[in-house]
């Protein structure tokens, strides 16, 4: 029976961190493993008991983590499960930090809906020249395909994976890596285009 408590807690643990609502954000940071081995991250949800993160490299079920997020601090809690892109971890925190980063979260949310609708305003389009040098932040060059550009930023097929919030060049463009799908990356340009600036026959 002894050996059965500590999993039945740390089941009402988990239960108790599924009271909070998860909500969108986009924040960027770094995360250290029980290695000591730190990897770069971004959030894809959060909420002030839990967090879903890509990651580079997923944390064992169970595993110690700590968080640092660049506009939101240091979490330390534990992975309690894996995703196709990273892993979620639970934390818990003392109730007056806890109001404070819901309070956070519900800024990060608005921001982020905000930038949705206004990366939805940018039509997306395919350019003609597809074919574009990806210069990565170690120098290294490759041979990538662009999906699709919006003033705002592109979409590229290939198999490199920057860390995220890594500067990178797209042809002669300078842009940084925002987030991953399969297959690819896409990446925001440090500088949007202006309205009219861009159509099928552009070259980054």
């Amino acid at each position: 029976m002894a050996a059965i408590q500590p999993q039945l807690s740390y089941l009402y643990d988990l239960q108790e961190k599924r009271r909070f609502q998860r909500v969108p954000v986009k924040l960027f940071g770094r995360y250290m493993l029980e290695s000591r081995r730190e990897y770069p991250c971004q959030t894809v949800e959060m909420s002030p008991g839990d967090m879903s993160l890509f990651a580079p490299m997923r944390a064992e079920i169970g595993e110690k983590v700590v968080v640092y997020l660049d506009e939101a601090g240091r979490f330390a809690g534990v992975a309690v499960g894996q995703t196709d892109v990273g892993f979620t971890m639970a934390f818990t925190l003392p109730p007056m930090k806890r109001d404070k980063l819901a309070d956070q979260l519900t800024w990060f949310a608005n921001r982020h809906a905000i930038s949705l609708q206004e990366d939805r305003r940018h039509d997306r389009i395919v350019p003609l020249m597809q074919r574009t040098l990806l210069r990565l932040p170690e120098g290294q060059e490759v041979i990538a395909k662009i999906n699709d550009i919006s003033l705002s930023g592109v979409g590229i097929e290939t198999d490199s994976r920057p860390p995220l919030g890594a500067r990178v060049l797209i042809g002669s463009t300078p842009a940084k890596i925002v987030r991953y799908f399969e297959g690819g990356i896409g990446a925001e340009f440090e500088k949007p285009f202006n309205p009219g600036d861009i159509d099928e026959s552009t070259r980054l």
